[in-house]
């Protein structure tokens, strides 16, 4: 393998990696605000550096100039729209999770 196949293969398994987190931080955190920082800032990083290494496959191509937009686009607009939805959400009045809606669990129980 060539130094260019690794690192292609790094950044590609690196995305999958923070998109694999946003998935787990959809599923696990407790409210909608923890879910939309969650997978706001881990599915950026994972589209961008899956699309680093979808534009180092391409090498010097329109191909790359054309990943290289889509990555700034997407760079602006998710973390934009988590930021539009928990505003929509807290203008709803929708009251984020405290400690104090944990349920208490006895000793020995998980």
């Amino acid at each position: 393998m060539t130094i260019t196949e690794l690192l292609v293969l790094f950044l590609v398994a690196s995305g999958t990696f923070f998109a694999f987190v946003a998935v787990v931080g959809i599923i696990r955190l407790p409210d909608l605000y923890t879910r939309a920082h969650a997978t706001s800032k881990s599915d950026t990083l994972g589209i961008l550096l899956t699309l680093g290494g979808v534009a180092l496959v391409f090498g010097a191509d329109l191909a790359v100039l054309k990943t290289v937009l889509l990555a700034l686009l997407l760079f602006v607009t998710n973390p934009t729209a988590a930021h539009a939805i928990t505003r929509a959400a807290y203008d709803q009045e929708i009251t984020p999770w405290t400690a104090d809606d944990a349920t208490p669990t006895t000793e020995g129980e998980e």
